[in-house]
């Protein structure tokens, strides 16, 4: 079996090395020519950012991986929504790709913890990742068929933007009208490699804050 993983993330890319497969090319931009050189059996794109092109979706097995409980957190930046919301356990979603922004059929999911730091949680996410597409890569003459695929539930469904570098900023009125729990988490979830959390001073500098600790 052949298959073509899109990637730019670290975490994407220990995915990748974990794969248990020889015949796996790795792609870190947004070049799907090689796709249609050597037609894959699938091409998985993992965490990926960019709208994928009509014509590639309909004519391969595209399979997007999505570190949320989908239909909940559709859209960018959902390790950092989830964790900033409060959210204590998420899923890994491998789901067939559309034509829309992760509202395709879902394979299947995989629930992770959200406790911990960012690191704790990016192992558990490779980790899970890794199992969910090597059990769809060995069982795929079943997958294709696309028998068991469950169509997401649009009541339940949530849509987040990208976060920008500016979303990072902890303002006064923010510290005035939010609990210690939810600074505590913005902080945490904002940690490396993200733009981390910060409070601009009097004279325009910006204090970064990576690490605190909650009590009650």
């Amino acid at each position: 079996m052949r298959i073509v993983f899109y990637g730019y993330r670290d975490w994407a890319f220990d995915i990748f090395k974990n794969i248990d497969l020889k015949d796996k090319l790795l792609i870190t931009n947004q070049n799907y020519d090689i796709i249609k050189k050597i037609k894959p059996e699938i091409v998985f794109f993992v965490g990926w950012s960019y709208i994928v092109p009509k014509d590639i979706i309909e004519n391969y097995y595209c399979i997007c991986l999505h570190p949320s409980p989908l239909p909940k957190y559709r859209g960018g930046s959902p390790i950092q929504n989830q964790l900033i919301n409060g959210e204590t356990w998420s899923a890994i979603t491998l789901f067939k790709m559309d034509e829309g922004i992760d509202t395709g059929d879902i394979i299947n999911q995989y629930g992770f913890s959200l406790k911990g730091n960012l690191k704790q949680i990016f192992k558990r996410i490779i980790h899970n990742s890794t199992n969910s597409i090597n059990i769809v890569i060995e069982n795929f003459d079943i997958f294709k068929n696309e028998i068991n695929l469950k169509k997401q539930d649009e009541n339940r469904a949530t849509f987040f933007k990208r976060r920008k570098p500016s979303d990072s900023e902890i303002t006064i009125e923010e510290i005035q009208n939010s609990t210690p729990k939810r600074l505590y988490n913005k902080i945490r979830g904002l940690s490396d490699p993200y733009p981390n959390a910060y409070i601009k001073c009097k004279n325009g500098e910006k204090l970064y804050i990576l690490k605190t600790k909650h009590e009650k």
